[in-house]
């Protein structure tokens, strides 16, 4: 199978790289980068100095991390970056790494910082520009830079940390002991800003409008005379790709929508619907739900669950396209996070947070070259492009939907009357936000199935049902959320509904974890 294809050199020429060392805000501060219009991509801690400057970029940045940089076995970088000459910002952990490096000293911190807290910036520099001498920032920390090297200059303290902020007096070389990259430091936008163009010296020369020219060119000129099968689920990554092939190659193109019994309710008449009358496409269905819950019997791993799931998809897809005369090419909806997530980023870190239904367990034999359009963009991205590409505000706002389907949503063993049980409750859960009027204002909301069981009391005899999860969270780049506060009357009302309305349900709970710490999905 072909890799995809590399980046096209506009994008690219404009490069920051982010070294991933475990932080949970990796691909966070990635997301903020791009919103400076600059292209990042997030690499192994451990690249070597001769790979990046085979990627050329204008800049570093090190990531937080988890570990304590004076521990034995925590990650290093390539101390030969430290002599290329290129501007590098170190965050957290990459601020703590980057002075120990160049002859500072880390130690456990005497008061650890977690959450908010005021800092004052001490020396003038570009880095700083515009930011208020007094600002907010977020820490979070138990470890911190306890001497820097006479090399060094501090740039700002807080109450408890004397070296907020600093810079190498002769390396283009800066740390920062807060987290620039979340919301909860409001001029943490301004930093950033000020790293990429002022000491990084970028441009901002990216922009989505001449990604989705380059794409397409780059489609046509790959594709050539032959057809592109392309997956459809109804969610926003498939239609956007579909949208983006449909512009590129147009006849040439043949949807399949595999109904695999894991769908939302209605969803396959919606998506019939939808690509019948906006793309008027050569648009395939696959009936497939016996084959699925087949594979997923006895399966309660969410892991196994993505895997089996994957190869059923690929599977179908292979069937059902050596119908098709002139397939040659697969589309698919792969994104960024999910490269990532995945490891299959070339570049990447190498940990495995899930398995994509995407990126993960692609056999070689699979026959179809693989096209990705999507696999440099983030979520929000996606949604500006699709816009860009004049797709319907009801599909680029649609909610997301993962790949493996309700399988996901569904803990514990997946079975037709628990998919049935689950259809129902998420069909009331998302048709109650969508009544009050409040379904753009939140960016997921969906039920999860939970494998427990409660005691209850209807009518005059006890009952021992299922339990089921409401899920819905706001967030601006799926990177982090936070749960969302509907109001009680809403949430009463979905819980009213889902006991009386759905069989073998007597409990309802509304999760209110964040991501970070918890994942979105469940599963």
């Amino acid at each position: 199978m072909m890799a995809s294809p590399p980046i096209p050199a506009r994008i690219s020429q404009e490069r920051v790289l982010v070294l991933d060392f475990g932080s949970q805000y990796a691909q966070l501060i990635a997301r903020r980068v791009r919103e400076q219009n600059v292209y990042c991509e997030i690499v192994r801690h451990d690249i070597t100095a001769a790979r990046v400057r085979e990627l050329a970029p204008l800049g570093l940045i090190l990531s937080g991390g988890p570990a304590s940089v004076y521990e034995p076995a925590a990650p290093q970088c390539d101390p030969e970056l430290f002599d290329l000459g290129l501007p590098i910002l170190g965050i957290c952990y990459g601020m703590q790494l980057a002075c120990q490096a160049l002859g500072g000293q880390v130690d456990h911190a005497p008061s650890r910082e977690y959450g908010r807290a005021m800092c004052q910036i001490q020396a003038a520099d570009p880095l700083f520009e515009g930011v208020s001498p007094h600002t907010q920032v977020w820490m979070s920390h138990g470890d911190q830079v306890a001497h820097i090297a006479d090399s060094f200059l501090p740039l700002a303290s807080t109450e408890t940390c004397p070296y907020a902020a600093i810079k190498h007096r002769q390396l283009p070389v800066y740390g920062l002991q807060f987290h620039p990259e979340v919301t909860h430091t409001p001029e943490g936008g301004k930093v950033l800003a000020n790293f990429l163009h002022r000491i990084c010296g970028t441009t901002g020369t990216w922009k989505l409008g001449d990604f989705a020219a380059e794409s397409i060119a780059r489609i046509r000129k790959q594709v050539g005379n032959n057809r592109v099968i392309c997956g459809l689920s109804g969610g926003v990554d498939s239609s956007v790709v579909a949208a983006l092939l449909a512009e590129a190659i147009g006849p040439q193109l043949s949807c399949i929508l595999v109904d695999n019994g894991l769908l939302r309710q209605d969803e396959e008449a919606a998506v019939i619907r939808e690509f019948s009358d906006h793309f008027q496409t050569d648009l395939h269905v696959v009936k497939a739900e016996e084959r699925f819950l087949a594979e997923l019997a006895g399966i309660t791993d969410p892991q196994e669950k993505r895997r089996r799931i994957g190869h059923a998809f690929i599977t179908c897809f292979a069937q059902e396209a050596a119908q098709i005369e002139g397939a040659k090419y697969l589309a698919q909806g792969t994104l960024y996070p999910d490269v990532i997530e995945s490891g299959a980023a070339v570049d990447g870190p190498a940990d495995t947070i899930k398995l994509h239904h995407n990126v993960g367990g692609l056999p070689d034999e699979l026959g179809f070259e693989l096209i990705e359009p999507l696999r440099d963009l983030f979520k929000d991205e996606v949604r500006k492009l699709g816009l860009q590409l004049g797709l319907p505000e009801d599909i680029v706002w649609r909610h997301p939907f993962p790949g493996p389907g309700l399988a996901v949503r569904c803990l514990g063993e997946v079975t037709q009357s628990r998919l049935e049980t689950l259809r129902a409750a998420d069909a009331i859960v998302v048709g109650e936000i969508l009544s009050a009027g409040l379904y753009r204002e939140t960016s997921q909301a969906f039920a999860v199935l939970l494998p427990v069981q409660s005691v209850g009391v209807m009518g005059d005899s006890r009952t021992y049902d299922d339990a089921l999860a409401v899920r819905c969270v706001n967030t601006d780049d799926f990177m982090t959320a936070d749960w969302s506060h509907l109001p009680y009357e809403l949430l009463a009302k979905i819980s009213t509904r889902i006991i009386n309305e759905v069989p073998g349900v007597n409990r309802v709970v509304y999760d209110i974890s964040s991501k970070p710490p918890a994942t979105i999905e469940w599963e």
